[in-house]
């Protein structure tokens, strides 16, 4: 018997999209996510470009709806490990991996988070700042509930005594569940990684503590990031006073096998160094570029408007940087006007590219769809049926189909979802 349920693998906003348009219809939707909360890369934005709105506040009412709609149910920490059937009659694999929290007690209180000793990497943070072995990775996580990391807890033991609740569970008490999940209809919606800065050797990614990334930088200018919004150097936490962006880092590049342009680069660039400058009004900020791509509605303005700001351009890209007395040495020609350019950068931004997820060629091959030349999943047809993939009743929506800008991603979403609610009324 067909089944009037849908499948949607991806928590962030093209997943969000996607779920609540097809619960809005009246049938039932299992949001599958791998991470602890729902919200993907958007929750790490400060902001977002033409408008400069605040990024939770436009994605934290979904992601809360999304936890309270009635036709939802929010599957966290999981991922789906096959699909067997046909469209309209698919039966969903799926792995649940343990949180070593009692999700019905836990209030997300965080008085475990205050007691542990223990402080690690935090890839929320993009490695900016640091996180405890029991966890929220944000103030504003969908669902509310703290996550243990078993990895690196030393099961010192002060969360289960902290905890009124007793909501923290200990090893032996939570394991991986697999179950599976009757559906009509799948939508991936599964997102992106970004480019790996270290395989761009002349830029010393993590040689040089003042060269970051795009991302580390979103999280450093955020309000709710582990500088509290202000911005400072790694090395020695001074307020930069000369900050250069450098684009098409892992975008446009043969040599390291990333062709084509990731679309949303150039555009958040420009939208950090808008704030930088509203901020930071004597900090002088470069943008050293090959083409600025301002492609879509409202962006050619907001070029003009950073120009107004005082923003540089400079057409043209570094060979090579390197340390040199506590900056960062910054060569480059300008190729408008054959001037060659030393700049004494106090902070070096790398604009990383849009790449595919880790795990999308074997997720591909457990779905059974296929994935394109540069690793991205691939659509049936482009001109009739970008959202649909090979196999009949399967649909791919967002960053994990090509880069795309947030705009963009909720409009794949709301398409994918579309097509899905008429799968299942076909079938």
């Amino acid at each position: 018997m067909p089944m009037n349920e849908a499948v949607v693998i991806g928590g962030g906003i093209a997943g969000i999209t996607a779920a609540l348009d097809i619960a809005n219809h009246g049938i039932h939707v299992h949001l599958v996510e791998r991470e602890p909360t729902i919200g993907g890369h958007m929750a790490m934005l400060d902001k977002t470009f033409p408008t400069n709105d605040c990024s939770m506040c436009i994605l934290s009412p979904k992601m809360v709806e999304v936890e309270r709609h009635p036709n939802i149910t929010l599957h966290t920490l999981t991922e789906v490990t096959g699909v067997a059937g046909t469209a309209g009659d698919f039966t969903v694999s799926v792995k649940r991996y343990p949180r070593y929290i009692r999700a019905a007690d836990c209030t997300g209180c965080e008085d475990c988070v205050e007691v542990c000793p223990v402080e690690v990497y935090n890839r929320f943070d993009a490695g900016i700042g640091v996180r405890k072995a029991i966890y929220k990775a944000h103030p504003q996580v969908v669902p509310n509930l703290v996550v243990r990391d078993r990895e690196h807890c030393i099961d010192c033991g002060l969360c289960y005594d902290v905890c009124g609740k007793q909501a923290v569970l200990r090893n032996d008490e939570d394991t991986e569940e697999e179950f599976t999940i009757k559906a009509g209809t799948i939508i991936v919606a599964t997102g992106y990684d970004v480019f790996d800065a270290r395989k761009k050797t002349p830029y010393k990614y993590l040689s040089i503590p003042d060269v970051i990334t795009s991302l580390e930088f979103e999280r450093i200018i955020n309000a709710s990031g582990p500088t509290g919004g202000k911005i400072k150097r790694i090395s020695d936490g001074r307020t930069p006073k000369e900050i250069v962006f450098i684009q098409c880092v892992g975008s446009r590049d043969l040599p390291l096998g990333c062709p084509s342009c990731s679309a949303v680069c150039c555009m958040y660039a420009i939208k950090n160094a808008m704030l930088i400058r509203e901020k930071y009004p004597d900090t002088r900020v470069s943008i050293l570029y090959m083409d600025i791509r301002a492609y879509g509605k409202g962006y050619q303005e907001y070029y003009d408007r950073a120009e107004t700001l005082g923003v540089r351009f400079i057409r043209g890209m570094p060979g090579d940087i390197y340390s040199q007395d506590g900056t960062v040495i910054v060569q480059v020609e300008n190729t408008e006007t054959k001037e060659v350019l030393r700049i004494n950068a106090d902070l070096v931004v790398l604009s990383v590219g849009i790449r595919p997820t880790g795990t999308a060629s074997s997720l591909a091959e457990r779905l059974g769809i296929t994935c394109d030349e540069s690793g991205f999943f691939e659509s049936a047809d482009e001109k009739c049926g970008p959202v649909q993939t090979l196999r009949p009743g399967i649909f791919i929506a967002g960053t994990c189909k090509e880069p795309m800008d947030i705009p963009d991603s909720v409009m794949e979403g709301g398409a994918a979802a579309m097509q899905a609610v008429m799968t299942l009324m076909r079938e």
